[in-house]
């Protein structure tokens, strides 16, 4: 069964914590946490999300790391011992998801083409960190990073195996030429959480319905290839007006899946 949520991110520059408040007021069952600055990472801080949570039945599926711009110098450089900093570093992140209940960390990645040996190496340590915590690392496919290529990711999933997991972004398949049905069908089952969003002639990240993307067909395969995965709504804030705008799109995300749900039975 497919489960829906919303990504905090997508009422940034609002502080996480009035962004989640947001969402779960708004009946969000599934949400993505992004967090925006080293501070939030404080224990203190983790747990008052945890309990805003509790509060309204809600959990975090995924949490999205403010140094994603930092993980080419961080995690992909040839100087190793930073590389080991930083796993370190990392494990605040996966301590806080292991206090969230959160299972996805999404990774943005490397930005050059490179050493994919060397790429796959550095995922599979990052990887074999999170497990520690109960946390799975999950590529996410963006334009302006190595990961943009299908064939990138294809490659990374033969190597890597059943150690390669993925979070499949619609719009920045969009952005970097890529069908997203082809990356569906590619990585399959090795998908842990899809970024959803509509695109057609008046954008590449539109509210669902406003485009002329076949969500629903697009939903009954996820469900047949990697059932049970969660499918966020990330849209831009310039891709609505409210937060009321927000809710009610998800509303429609909730109906599509539901219709899907109701189909696979």
């Amino acid at each position: 069964m497919l489960k829906t949520g919303v990504s905090t991110a997508c009422l940034y520059p609002m502080p996480v914590e009035e962004a989640l408040y947001e969402l779960v007021l708004g009946g969000v069952q599934q949400v993505e946490i992004f967090l925006n600055t080293h501070s939030e990472l404080r224990r203190s801080f983790i747990m008052s999300l945890s309990e805003l949570l509790k509060r309204f039945g809600a959990s975090c599926s995924s949490l999205h790391p403010f140094t994603c711009e930092m993980e080419p110098l961080m995690l992909f450089s040839q100087y190793e011992r930073r590389t080991r900093d930083a796993l370190d570093y990392y494990k605040h992140y996966f301590a806080a998801m292991e206090a969230l209940g959160a299972g996805v960390f999404v990774l943005h990645g490397n930005k050059a083409a490179g050493n994919n040996d060397l790429y796959f190496e550095r995922f599979e340590m990052l990887a074999d960190t999170a497990r520690e915590f109960g946390v799975t690392v999950a590529q996410e496919n963006v334009s302006r990073c190595t990961s943009r290529s299908l064939g990138f990711l294809k490659e990374m999933k033969e190597k890597l195996g059943g150690k390669a997991k993925f979070v499949l972004d619609v719009k920045q398949a969009v952005r970097s030429g890529e069908n997203p049905f082809d990356l569906l069908e590619t990585l399959g089952d090795s998908i842990s959480l899809v970024h959803i969003s509509d695109h057609g002639a008046f954008g590449d990240c539109l509210t669902i319905g406003s485009g002329s993307f076949r969500v629903k067909d697009f939903l009954t395969r996820l469900e047949e290839l990697s059932p049970g995965c969660t499918v966020m709504l990330e849209l831009y804030r310039s891709a609505f007006e409210r937060p009321s705008d927000l809710l009610q799109n998800y509303q429609v995300l909730c109906r599509i899946a539901g219709a899907v749900n109701e189909n696979r039975r």
